[in-house]
Parts: structure tokens; C-alpha cells; sequence
């Protein structure tokens, strides 16, 4: 319980709105628990592929040269200093930054003078193409902001690793689409690797719902209730990220911005659809681990229910027994008169009276068997 609670507070505190209210517009809060920025920046084009790991104010800010397209991917966001220079250095918007920082934005998309500013949401610690047993702790999603100019893509994320090692695979290769188009489809590769890093999520989540399912049905159990709405909460969560992501792309389609090639535009049509698919298996799952929780205390509800009527027809058969036997236990002297148990006295009295209470016995329990009440029949 207090793990449980300790990470309700860290969501709160992690989710929680750092700018001042009333402040100058563009204001940069920082949190003091971000890490330091790391920069990677790659430069390529058909014909080369130059990468460079903390690179210099100047190569920041020097043009590329030809048809070549600068990406800068920053990790951390722990240093306003250093934000303002990549700012600086590609002309970002101040508002762009501000979001940038305030990381419970929701996807979006938002058109500056020269750049598009694009808010995605991916997964954390998510391990692609695995199956099996998911961890009960609250699931989180990462912010990932991303700058499109006409000749770079800068992208900030909340902290090292991501979803995005696909994209540097395909952007080794010569003949790659990657390098031989422009930022428009860089912007688009990274935002379609972010979306399908939901894809292992649910079908991960999706045989924990049939494993639910199976449980709850032949093993019900008190702490299966906890489960099933850790289940749902994360379900909420990935709702949450997937469902304004389809706007976004919505708006990039619709949009006639100069920054996307009418080519690249098709492309964003295939990740449109990702999120339709991500949306169609969200809303099945949630049905069902809603479903299960009436399934769950219905089969809680049967079992009490088989457990109380075993115990009944047991009363039941001893009812009649512990009557004879309360007759028999009374202490009255048959010598004192005739009428006082005379059985008593009998030579075949104790073997009577157990034969009898056999025999009532079985009747009943035969009875309840032609009932249904017992046996491969009851209900």
C-alpha cells in the first residue's frame, strides 16, 4: 500500500503544471529533477551520413549544405541555458518552447512562421516485440516534442532512451526513403515509430485480458479486482495518448502547410490509421476488463452461493437427526410407567433408531439429487 501510494505521488508531482500563473508568455520552469540535456546531431543526405554527439553552438547553428537536413535530437531537459541556444540556433518559436518543457502537454500541432511544432506521445519502458506476464506498477507515457523547419527536425524528450532506434536503422541505409527525402519525412518516420511502440503494448495487454478472463471465471479471487483495474487505469492512460495523437494527425493531413510534401502527406494517411487500429483494440479491451469486474463478482457470487447451499443441505440432513437424537437424550425412566420410551428397553432399540436415521438420511439425500439440488444436475 505505501508503494502504491508513493507512486500516486510521484504522478501527481510529475504531471503537475511548473509555470507560475500570470507569467510572461514563453516562460521557461524547468524541473529540477529533469537530467541534463544530451544533443545528438545527425546531418545526412542521399550521399552522406554525419553524426556528431554534443555538437558545438556553431555547428548548431551552420546550414547544411545542399539537400541535406539537420536532425538534433535533445534528451533531458534539465538546463534553460542550454534550451535557449537550440531555440536560438533554429529559430524556434518561445511558446514552442515553453511546451517543450511542460511536459503534460497533449499531442498537438501547432504552425509558427517558419516551423511546425508537434507534440507525440510514446510509451515508456516498453520492450518491443515482447510478450507475456505485463508489471502491475502504473503504466506512463513521455513527452516528445518535435520542431519541423524546412532543412531540420529537432526533437526534446524527457529523458534518454526512446522508441526511435527503427528510425536510426533505416537512416544507415543509402537507399533508404529516410535519406532521400526531406524533414517533412523524418518528422513523419519518428512520429509513426512513437504511435506503433503502442502496438507490443497492447497485445501484451490483450493476453492479459484473456488470462483475466480465464481466471476470473474458474479461479475467482479477492485480489484479481486490484488487477483488473490496474488493467483499466493503463488502458485509460494509453486512451488518453492515442486518441488527441489521431487528431493531431488529422490536422497535419488537413493542413496545407508548405513544410509537408503532398508526397509525405500519404504517409501520414498510413499513420492515421495506426491510430484508428490502436483506438479499435483500446476500446475492445476496456469493454472487456470492464466486463470482467461484473464477471468477477458474479463468479464470487456463485461460489458464495455453492458454498451456502452445501452448508444448507448439510443443515438440512441434520436436522431431522439432531431431532431423534434430542428425542432419545431425555431422561425419562421407562420403569416409571409405560408410556415412558419403552424402546428404551428393547433389545434391537439402538439399532433401530441408527437404521432409522440412515434411512432419513439417504431419503433425503436422494431427494435432493432428484431436485437437482446436488449431484451433475444442480444448478
Amino acid at each position: 500500500m505505501g508503494h502504491s501510494n508513493q507512486q500516486r505521488k510521484l504522478h501527481r508531482h510529475k504531471t503537475r503544471r511548473r509555470t507560475a500563473p500570470g507569467a510572461s508568455p514563453g516562460t521557461l520552469t524547468i524541473d529540477p529533477n529533469a537530467p541534463p540535456p544530451q544533443m545528438r546531431l545527425v546531418v545526412y543526405g542521399p550521399d552522406r551520413l554525419v553524426e556528431t554527439e554534443s555538437p558545438s553552438p556553431e555547428q548548431l547553428s551552420t546550414p547544411p549544405e545542399g539537400q541535406a537536413v539537420r536532425w538534433l535530437n535533445v534528451d533531458g531537459l534539465g538546463d534553460i541555458d542550454t534550451l535557449q541556444r537550440i531555440g536560438a540556433a533554429f529559430g524556434l518559436h518561445p511558446l514552442a518552447l515553453e511546451d517543450v518543457v511542460n511536459v503534460h502537454q497533449r499531442p498537438k500541432v501547432e504552425a509558427y512562421e517558419d516551423h511546425l511544432f508537434i507534440i507525440v506521445r510514446m510509451p515508456i519502458d516498453v520492450p518491443a516485440g515482447t510478450t507475456g506476464d505485463l508489471p502491475q506498477q502504473r503504466l506512463e507515457t513521455e513527452q516528445v516534442a518535435i520542431c519541423l523547419g524546412r532543412d531540420f527536425v529537432v526533437t526534446f524528450q524527457e529523458r534518454p532512451g526512446d522508441c526511435f532506434e527503427p528510425v536510426r536503422r533505416r537512416m544507415q541505409t543509402t537507399n533508404g526513403n529516410i535519406r532521400q527525402r526531406g524533414p517533412d519525412y523524418l518528422a513523419y518516420a519518428l512520429i509513426d515509430a512513437a504511435i506503433d511502440a503502442f502496438f507490443p503494448l497492447l497485445e501484451m495487454y490483450g493476453e492479459r485480458v484473456e488470462e483475466l478472463e480465464t481466471e476470473v471465471v474458474d479461479r475467482p479471487e479477492a485480489g484479481q479486482i486490484e488487477r483488473i483495474h490496474n488493467l483499466k487505469r493503463n488502458l485509460l492512460t494509453v486512451r488518453r495518448a492515442i486518441w488527441p495523437q489521431r487528431d493531431m494527425i488529422n490536422t497535419l493531413l488537413r493542413d496545407d502547410s508548405t513544410l509537408i510534401d503532398a508526397h509525405t502527406r500519404v504517409y501520414f494517411r498510413d499513420c492515421y490509421d495506426h491510430t484508428i487500429q490502436l483506438i479499435d483494440m483500446i476500446e475492445t479491451y476496456r469493454e472487456v476488463s470492464t466486463g470482467l469486474v461484473d464477471i468477477h463478482l458474479s463468479s464470487i457470487s456463485n461460489r458464495m452461493n455453492e458454498v451456502m447451499k452445501v452448508l444448507t443441505i448439510i443443515a438440512t440432513i441434520f436436522i431431522p437427526l439432531t431431532f431423534i437424537v434430542g428425542v432419545y437424550g431425555m431422561n425419562f425412566d421407562p420403569a416409571a410407567g409405560r408410556l415412558n420410551m419403552p424402546e428404551l428397553g428393547w433389545r434391537y432399540g439402538y439399532p433401530a433408531v441408527m437404521l432409522f436415521m440412515v434411512t432419513i438420511a439417504g431419503g433425503l439425500v436422494l431427494w435432493f439429487r432428484r431436485k437437482g439440488w446436488i449431484g451433475r444436475n444442480r444448478l
